[in-house]
């Protein structure tokens, strides 16, 4: 982020986990034995799926797997389900990798914590013929898997950067901006969009401060209470995602006068916008990535015929102060259509 946002561009160092069990949390209702066939179906001639998120402890992760185990069940198909121990576990992730690749899974879907740190793992599966998909992150290069499923991460900033200028009113931007982990591209994206719409450039000084907060609610909230120390002037906060946006409401709680704006959709995000403590969140669709994700292994696994490209499985502005020219829907159709 320029002088701002240069901690966001470098590497994540993990120390080296020893095994893949200690690295890896495992979901309780996925399989994790191994002794695939080298077609990429189990002992029952059921096509394996690895899955394998940043955390299992988000409830954006938690749903997007919940949703991915239920499609494969409807395909009959089995998911292996893996993921790190935190936002930013690069180590886990490819132990995880190599994991599923020894269990002869047919496709991998990864959302991957560094989208850089992981290409090597990712590269020895597929050229073990398994097919790659990323799913709400994109890897950078975005070539290093066969497909994307993904919201447009860019597009989502964007409105929220056009929704909070236009909530100040006309008032000079005082911005706090709360990213999520170093090396991600939906960090990135994320905050390139939200300046875009805002119409601002990272050396922008109406930018007061920004803080890494991992996409964490205790992080995000202690990152605000030390931006609003240095400035009290703040009036409106760019946030990564709804925990983060919940931090900083609740850092500052009693302040009035501030927008906070922010990307998920969860339910719990959409009642905050209800009750008031954001100004607007925009809404994207996990369960179309999980579902479009396994059944796009699912097809490859009997036709050969492997997905390829950016597929934007769309976002949604959600707010009860809609803006003249911002096309938004209100917190009931958002609580409708949430997740988690």
């Amino acid at each position: 982020m320029s002088h701002l946002r240069s901690s966001a561009r470098a590497s994540v160092r993990v120390p080296v986990v020893a095994a893949a069990g200690v690295a890896l949390l495992v979901a309780g209702c996925t399989s994790t034995k191994s002794g695939g066939s080298d077609d990429g179906s189990d002992s029952g001639g059921k096509v394996a799926i690895g899955l394998v998120t940043k955390t299992n402890s988000n409830p954006y992760f938690v749903k997007l797997r919940e949703s991915a185990q239920d499609e494969a069940s409807k395909k009959g198909a089995k998911l292996i389900a893996l993921a790190g121990k935190f936002d930013g576990d690069n180590q886990g992730q490819v132990d995880a990798i190599n994991n599923l690749v020894a269990q002869n899974v047919k496709g991998i879907l990864i959302t991957p914590s560094n989208s850089t740190g992981v290409l090597g793992a990712i590269k020895a599966a597929r050229d073990k013929g398994i097919v790659v998909i990323a799913l709400d992150t994109a890897t950078d290069p975005a070539s290093a898997v066969d497909a994307t499923f993904a919201t447009d991460n860019e597009a989502a900033g964007v409105k929220q950067g056009q929704y909070v200028k236009g909530a100040l009113k006309g008032k000079k931007p005082a911005i706090a901006v709360l990213d999520g982990t170093p090396g991600s591209t939906v960090d990135d994206l994320r905050h390139k969009g939200f300046l875009k719409g805002f119409g601002l450039t990272n050396g922008s000084p109406e930018i007061k401060g920004t803080a890494v907060t991992n996409g964490d609610q205790t992080k995000a909230q202690t990152a605000m209470e030390n931006l609003y120390q240095r400035d009290h002037g703040i009036n409106a906060v760019y946030t990564i995602n709804e925990p983060a946006a919940a931090g900083a409401a609740q850092a500052l709680s009693g302040k009035s006068g501030v927008v906070i704006g922010s990307i998920d959709g969860s339910c719990t995000g959409v009642r905050n916008v209800q009750s008031g403590k954001f100004a607007a969140t925009v809404m994207q669709f996990p369960k179309k990535m999980a579902q479009q994700g396994v059944d796009a292994v699912v097809d490859y696994a009997k036709d050969k015929k492997k997905p390829s490209g950016f597929t934007d499985t769309g976002s949604q502005l959600i707010t009860d102060k809609p803006l003249s020219g911002l096309e938004s829907k209100d917190t009931a159709w958002g609580l409708k259509n949430c997740w988690g």
